[in-house]
C-alpha cells in the first residue's frame, strides 16, 4: 500500500464513495458535497504518490474514469431525489456530463498520439544525432497525467450544480457547466498543434539512419550490453567508471527505455534500442568485445553476432549460485576477480572451461580505502548491510528474517558503545513482505536508539560542540545538492526522452564538476551528523562504498557486498542464516573464510566488536589479507590494468577470427561449397556467383 498517509487516503476514498451514494439516496446536499470533496482529495493524493492501490483499482474495473463517472451519476441521482428532475438545471447537468464524457475520447486519443509520435526507436546519451531534427517536447503540463487532469475538469460543473440545487439559483449551475465544457474544449484544442510534423520526433527510419551514421563515424570497439528490470540500473552504474577508462572506443547498449534516466552521468555513449529487430539490423561490426553484467534472455540479440567476442563480467563477485550460472557457457570468456571465481566454476562443474576464465580483478573497488588498523573515531562504526531475500526465498539468502533484529539489538546495546549504520538492499521486500516488515522495524529501532543517545548526558558535550559545524555541513549539503541537480539534467526541465537524446551530449567540464560536487556532497553528508549518531542509509546516495569507508567493520550476508568489503581489509562478520554450521558454511562460501561467523542469535558479535576496537584482538587479520588476494587478485598490476589487458587480448582474438574467416571465404566459389562429394549435380561454375562475398552483397541488397 505504501506509506501511512497513503493508507489513510485509501481508507478515506474507500469510505467516501459509499458516503456519496448514501448522501444521494437520503438526499443530503451538504453531506454529498463533503463526501465528494473527500473522494476528490484522496484520489488526487494517491495519484500524486503513484500508489500501488491505484493500479489495483484499475484491475478490478474501478479505474479512474469509472470513479469520476460514478460520482457524476450519483449527482444526477441526488438531483432527482431532491425533486429537481423536471428542472432545467437537471437537464443541463445531464447534457454536460454526456458531452464531457464524449470530449474525453478525442483528448485521450490526441495525448496518446502525441506520445507515440514523440517516441523514437532509440534513446541515446552522448550520441550526436544532428543528422535528424528533434524538436522540443510539448509542455509537461499538457501530457503529464493528462487523463487525470481532464477528468478533474468536471469540478466546476459538480460544484456549480450542487450550489444551484442548494440555493435555487440555476445560473450558478449553468456557469459551472459552461466552465467544465469550455475547459475541456480548450485542453483538447491545446493538444492539436503538437500533431504538426515540425513538432514530431523523427520517423523510425530517419532516427535509425542517424544512429547508423553515428556508428560508422564513431566505430565502437568495446560494448557493455544490458537488459534488466526497473530496479536493476545499479548493475550498469557500477561499470560506468570502468567503461570510461577502458582501452578503445566504449559504447553502452541497453534495451529498456525507463532505465536510461536512472543511469549516473557518464562520458560513455549510451544507445538504448528496445526493439530486437532494430538492434539486429544495426551495423555493429566494429565492436570486438561485448561485456555482459547480467544473464538475461535478451542477451541473445547480441550473442548471435559472430564478429565480436562475448564476455560475462557479472555485477558482483560472490558465492551465490548466480555466480556460477550454467548460462555462462554461451560466452567466449568469463571474467572473474581472482582465483576464487575460477575455482568456483570448477567446483560447480556447469560446463565453463577453465581456459575460458580470465582473472581481471575488480576495477570498481578502487574507491574503497584500506584499513589503518584503528577506529576512525572515538567509538567504532559498524555497518550492517544485509542482502535481500532472493527469488527463491532460501533462508540462507538474507539474515534479515531470522537474525536481523538480533544483530541490530546486540549492536545498539553493546557494552562498549558503537555507532551503527544500517543500509538495506534496495530489493528488500520485493519477494517476501516479511523481509520488508523486518526492515521497517530495524529502521525504527535505529531511530529510537539514536534519539535515546541524543538524550544521554554522556554525549551532551559532543552534541553541543558539534552543533555549529553540523549546521554548516547541512547548509553545504543543500547548496551542493542544488548545484548537482542543475548539472545532472542538461537541457530544459520537462523534456521527454526524445529531447533528452538531443541535448544529452558529453560535456567534460560538466562531468568533472559533477564528480567534484559528489565528493563534496559525500564529505558534507558524513559531517552533517555526529560520529556517535546511528544512521539508516537508503537510496542511491551515499553509495555502499562510501559506507565502507566510513565503517570500521561490517555485518552482512553471502553476496558481493562481502567480497567487495574484503578489499578494505577491515574485520567483518557473516550470518549463517541457514544454520549450516561454521565448518560447512566456510566450506561452501569462500568469502567467509576470514569472517566471524554469526548464528541467528548473533551471540558471536562480541568477537567482531573486539577486533574492531583493538587490533591486538583481531585474530583474523592475516587470513583476511590472504583471502583478499585469492578473491580479488593481486594489488599490482591494478585491476584496471588487468581489465584492459584482458580487453586487448580478447579483441585481438576477435580480429584474428574475423581475418581467418575472411581469408577462408575470399574467392571461394559457391559451386565448390554446394557440390556433392561425388560431384553429381554440381552447379556449373559459370551459373553461380563468382564468390561468397558477391553472394553476401547480393543478399544484403535484396534484404534492403
Amino acid at each position: 500500500m505504501g506509506s501511512a498517509s497513503e493508507l489513510a487516503a485509501a481508507v478515506l476514498m474507500g469510505l467516501g464513495y459509499p458516503c456519496v451514494m448514501l448522501a444521494a439516496l437520503l438526499p443530503n446536499l451538504w453531506f454529498f458535497a463533503a463526501a465528494g470533496a473527500v473522494t476528490y482529495v484522496a484520489d488526487w493524493y494517491l495519484h500524486q504518490k503513484d500508489s500501488y492501490l491505484i493500479n489495483r483499482l484499475s484491475k478490478v474495473r474501478a479505474g479512474l474514469p469509472i470513479r469520476f463517472l460514478l460520482r457524476q451519476l450519483l449527482l444526477i441521482l441526488l438531483l432527482a431525489r431532491e425533486g429537481l428532475a423536471e428542472q432545467p438545471v437537471f437537464f443541463a447537468a445531464v447534457a454536460c456530463f454526456l458531452l464531457f464524457y464524449g470530449l474525453q475520447a478525442p483528448q485521450g486519443a490526441l495525448a496518446t498520439l502525441i506520445r507515440l509520435r514523440r517516441t523514437m526507436p532509440v534513446v541515446t546519451r552522448n550520441v550526436d544525432l544532428n543528422a535528424v531534427r528533434i524538436p522540443d517536447a510539448p509542455p509537461q503540463a499538457l501530457l503529464s497525467r493528462s487523463a487525470e487532469k481532464m477528468l478533474h475538469l468536471d469540478l466546476p460543473a459538480m460544484a456549480g450544480v450542487i450550489a444551484a440545487a442548494a440555493t435555487g439559483v440555476d445560473a450558478i449551475g449553468y456557469a459551472g457547466v459552461g466552465a467544465t465544457l469550455a475547459l475541456g474544449l480548450l485542453y483538447t484544442a491545446a493538444l492539436v498543434p503538437y500533431l504538426r510534423r515540425k513538432r514530431r520526433a523523427p520517423a523510425t527510419g530517419a532516427a535509425l539512419k542517424a544512429v547508423a551514421t553515428w556508428l560508422r563515424e564513431y566505430q565502437p570497439t568495446v560494448a557493455l550490453y544490458f537488459s534488466g528490470s526497473d530496479d536493476s540500473a545499479y548493475q550498469v552504474n557500477m561499470w560506468l567508471e570502468t567503461m570510461e577508462q577502458v582501452d578503445g572506443r566504449p559504447l553502452i547498449i541497453m534495451r529498456e527505455r525507463n532505465l536510461v534516466r536512472k543511469l549516473n552521468p557518464t562520458s560513455v555513449p549510451i544507445l538504448c534500442v528496445p526493439g530486437g529487430q532494430h538492434l539486429m539490423a544495426m551495423d555493429l561490426s566494429s565492436i570486438r568485445v561485448t561485456l555482459y553484467p547480467a544473464n538475461v534472455g535478451k542477451n541473445i540479440h547480441m550473442l548471435r553476432v559472430p564478429t565480436m567476442k562475448h564476455v560475462f563480467i557479472g555485477h558482483g563477485d560472490s558465492d551465490k549460485l548466480a555466480s556460477v550460472n550454467p548460462f555462462s557457457k554461451v560466452y567466449d570468456e568469463v571474467w572473474t576477480a581472482g582465483q576464487a571465481g575460477r575455482d568456483r566454476y570448477a567446483l560447480a562443474d556447469v560446463g565453463v572451461r577453465d581456459d575460458d576464465i580470465v582473472e581481471v580483478g575488480r576495477p570498481q573497488l578502487a574507491p574503497i580505502r584500506t584499513w589503518t588498523g584503528t577506529p576512525q573515531n572515538a567509538i567504532p562504526t559498524v555497518l550492517y548491510a544485509p542482502t535481500w531475500e532472493g527469488w527463491d526465498n532460501n533462508p540462507g539468502n538474507t539474515s534479515l528474517l531470522l537474525a536481523g533484529e538480533n544483530i541490530v539489538k546486540r549492536l545498539l546495546n553493546a557494552p562498549r558503545p558503537v555507532r551503527v549504520i544500517y543500509k538495506p538492499h534496495p530489493f528488500t521486500g520485493l519477494v517476501n513482505k516479511k523481509a520488508k516488515a523486518v526492515d521497517e522495524r530495524l529502521q525504527k529501532m535505529v531511530a529510537a536508539a539514536n534519539a535515546e543517545r541524543a538524550a544521554d548526558p554522556r554525549w551532551a558535550k559532543e552534541i553541543a560542540a558539534a552543533q555549529s559545524s553540523q549546521a554548516a555541513a547541512r547548509a553545504e549539503l543543500t547548496r551542493v545538492e542544488a548545484r548537482i541537480a542543475q548539472l545532472a539534467a542538461p537541457g530544459r526541465k520537462g523534456g521527454d526522452e526524445a529531447e533528452e537524446s538531443r541535448v544529452s551530449l558529453a560535456d567534460p567540464q560538466r562531468l568533472a564538476d559533477l564528480k567534484r560536487l559528489r565528493a563534496e556532497w559525500n564529505d558534507a553528508y558524513w559531517r552533517s551528523f555526529g560520529w556517535w549518531e546511528h544512521k539508516v542509509v537508503t537510496g542511491a546516495e551515499p553509495k555502499l562504498y562510501d559506507c565502507f569507508n566510513e565503517a570500521d567493520g561490517m555485518v552482512s550476508d553471502i553476496s558481493s557486498v562481502v567480497s567487495d568489503f574484503i578489499a578494505s581489509g577491515k574485520p567483518y562478520a557473516v550470518t549463517d542464516s541457514a544454520e549450516l554450521g561454521t565448518d560447512e558454511f566456510k566450506r561452501q562460501n569462500t568469502a567467509v573464510r576470514a569472517a566471524v561467523i554469526l548464528s541467528n542469535g548473533a551471540e558471536e558479535l562480541d568477537e567482531l566488536l573486539a577486533a574492531v576496537a583493538d587490533p591486538a584482538a583481531d585474530l583474523l587479520a592475516g587470513e583476511r589479507k590472504q583471502l583478499k588476494r585469492y578473491l580479488l587478485g593481486p594489488d599490482e598490476p591494478t585491476s584496471m590494468e588487468q581489465f584492459n589487458t584482458a580487453v586487448r587480448a580478447l579483441a585481438a582474438k576477435a580480429e584474428a577470427r574475423n581475418n581467418g574467416v575472411a581469408q577462408r571465404l575470399a574467392g571461394q566459389r559457391i559451386g565448390e561449397l554446394d557440390q556433392e562429394a561425388d560431384g553429381a549435380g554440381a552447379e556449373p561454375a559459370g551459373a553461380a556467383l563468382d564468390t561468397v562475398a558477391e553472394k553476401g552483397a547480393q543478399e544484403a541488397t535484396v534484404a534492403t
